[in-house]
């Protein structure tokens, strides 16, 4: 699904107005954006809660891509989750027939956008900072948070796209 006529985004250099440890961080969230939108070109929309084989399904990937950048988001700001954003978590991998493919594909896009705005006004003095995670209040960082949110993004990218290719064929 690779676009050839670029490079991958860690290839293309630095993100502008990125703090350097952090661009590997944008890389992979763009990377992740621009596969999801190619492998989703012409993909039929009625298969969108379709799950091969039991696996899940391209909606709940693309719900949960979206959902885990504003929860690890949120967290490396610390912050505790919205009641909104615990209603999105419970609603994800949940047939909703309102729920459509430009949807999830925009709002995905959205959180892209969301996660590189904070990445740009993250410190990387603070990078180290503590932070916590969910009702147990696990402990992290910022860092922590914001590379667990981007090589998550990238797991899900791949198997969303294992699911692409089966599902289009």
């Amino acid at each position: 699904m690779a676009d050839t006529a670029q490079p991958e985004y860690w290839l293309r250099g630095p993100v502008a107005n990125i703090p350097a440890l952090l661009q590997p961080c944008a890389h992979a969230l763009l990377q992740a954006r621009h596969e999801i939108r190619q492998a989703l070109l012409n993909f039929p929309e009625e298969k969108i809660w379709s799950a091969p084989a039991g696996v899940a399904s391209v909606a709940f990937h693309l719900q949960h891509l979206s959902g885990v950048l504003d929860r690890l988001f949120t967290y490396a700001r610390g912050e505790l989750l919205s009641e909104e954003q615990l209603a999105y978590l419970s609603a994800e991998g949940k047939q909703n027939d309102q729920v459509n493919l430009a949807l999830l594909i925009q709002y995905f896009a959205a959180q892209v956008d969301h996660a590189l705005t904070q990445l740009k006004n993250t410190s990387e003095a603070a990078l180290t900072d503590e932070r916590v995670v969910g009702r147990k209040q696990i402990p992290s960082t910022v860092i922590g948070l914001l590379f667990h949110a981007a090589e998550h993004t990238m797991r899900h990218t791949g198997q969303l796209l294992v699911t692409i290719a089966v599902l289009k064929q």
